[in-house]
């Protein structure tokens, strides 16, 4: 049996964490160790990685790194939560780091949470990154692998020569090839998708095992609900399922994809709906989709 894509978080801080973690934090003498469990009681996310790290300076502590898809607002709190879990856990400082992926449109995106009641105040701190103010050429001209699945969408990576770029690097070495899929995937917020079809592979046994699909996935069924919450139960559902097969198709075939919606529209059979998102996800081309439906 093939062994299971591992596109994670963890699987890409662990390409080089020593690099990583001098990235994130912009401490040079800093030295990585273990990648530690990151599960608090009920908490247990796979955007979140707990490092072990040393500096002459600092001593020893912990590098706490959030990769979010999109800033939420609820994210200051969340950092201040998972910066006192881990502290408490492990009994070492922590330095947490917020990695936001997609641009959510002109959001301000703070640094700290902050608090104030009955006379007593809350603070933390965390570094910030949004990779779309990150010049594409460090992924280039710095050993820092893991930003390879993220140059379309870096400062300047928008190019299909640049893409082209960091296939050759991902398709030569067999660390990152598994991450071609996920370029394809970033690379169709600023690509046609027929483009990103011809020139990348398209693995979806691979790109399920992303957890920013996913969220793509959830995003778009969450998007359904609210829309069907002003409908009756039976119609709610249905929208929920056109809204997450309409995201799938952007997204994996583009604007050629979406022209199924009309005739998709027409299905009232939930059962049916859910065996054609579910085809999506398997489908290597428009043909195939048609079969199945």
């Amino acid at each position: 049996m093939a062994k299971a894509a591992d596109i994670s978080t963890k699987r890409l801080i662990s390409l080089a964490p020593e690099n990583w973690l001098k990235w994130v934090t912009q401490i040079p003498d800093i030295v990585s160790g273990e990648i530690i469990n990151s599960e608090f009681q009920w908490i247990s996310r796979e955007s979140d990685v707990l490092v072990r790290a040393t500096s002459p300076l600092y001593g020893k502590f912990i590098v706490l790194n959030e990769l979010q898809l999109r800033y939420k607002p609820e994210m200051p709190k969340r950092m201040r939560a998972y910066a006192a879990l881990a502290e408490e856990k492990y009994n070492l400082p922590t330095y947490p780091v917020l990695v936001n992926i997609l641009k959510e449109n002109d959001v301000e995106i703070p640094t700290s949470y902050e608090s104030q009641f009955a006379g007593l105040q809350a603070r933390q701190d965390y570094r910030v990154i949004n990779l779309w103010e990150v010049d594409v050429e460090i992924a280039f001209t710095q050993p820092v692998p893991f930003l390879l699945p993220f140059v379309p969408i870096l400062k300047g990576g928008a190019e299909e020569s640049t893409v082209q770029r960091a296939l050759q690097i991902l398709r030569a070495d067999e660390q990152l090839n598994q991450l071609e899929t996920v370029m394809a995937f970033f690379a169709t917020f600023v690509l046609d998708s027929a483009l990103v079809q011809q020139i990348m592979r398209w693995d979806m046994a691979v790109l399920n095992e992303s957890p920013w699909y996913q969220q793509i996935l959830r995003e778009g069924e969450e998007r359904g609900r609210r829309e069907g919450r002003q409908e009756g139960r039976q119609e709610g559902r249905q929208e929920e399922i056109l809204s997450g097969i309409e995201l799938a198709l952007e997204i994996k075939f583009g604007t050629e994809g979406l022209q199924l919606m009309p005739e998709m529209s027409q299905i009232s059979d939930l059962d049916r709906l859910k065996a054609i998102q579910q085809g999506i996800k398997s489908a290597n081309s428009l043909d195939e989709l048609r079969q199945i439906i």
